[in-house]
């Protein structure tokens, strides 16, 4: 049924990925699918902000979330399970769909909160990934 699971991860909150991986890697397993586990390192939103970072600030903030997923994985991905790593960088539920898109993705897992108020005026990623990815969206309540 599914071909390539992709995992949407935020390597700042363990409930982003505490039960949304061992359902993609079940899932993974069960479909012989691969499973491809991807974090985003947000922008800063307006180029204006960005002058106030130190030069070369991005790239380190790619290679610490690198490095912080694949120990993460490491840690928690059972015994002879594969997955393909993979770090993004701009605005969070776009790199998720393009990365999606891109992998050719029959389906993405995520976690998600319960809804606050202010995720009913702007939108959760979550909510966001899911009107926007044209294929199937599995929310793992965290």
């Amino acid at each position: 049924m599914y071909k390539e699971i992709l995992l949407a991860i935020d390597l700042n909150d363990a409930s982003s990925w505490a039960k949304a991986l061992p359902t993609a890697v079940q899932l993974a397993s069960s479909f012989g699918a691969g499973l491809h586990v991807m974090t985003v390192v947000p922008d800063f939103g307006m180029s204006m902000v960005a002058q106030y970072f130190p030069a070369g600030y991005e790239q380190q903030a790619l290679q610490d979330a690198q490095a912080k997923l694949d120990g993460m994985l490491q840690a928690e991905l059972p015994a002879g399970v594969q997955a393909q790593r993979l770090v993004a960088h701009g605005t969070i539920y776009k790199e998720i769909v393009e990365a999606a898109d891109r992998l050719q993705a029959d389906l993405v897992v995520m976690a998600s909160h319960r809804p606050e108020l202010k995720d009913f005026l702007l939108g959760p990623n979550a909510a966001r990934v899911v009107r926007h990815f044209p294929g199937s969206v599995m929310i793992v309540r965290g």
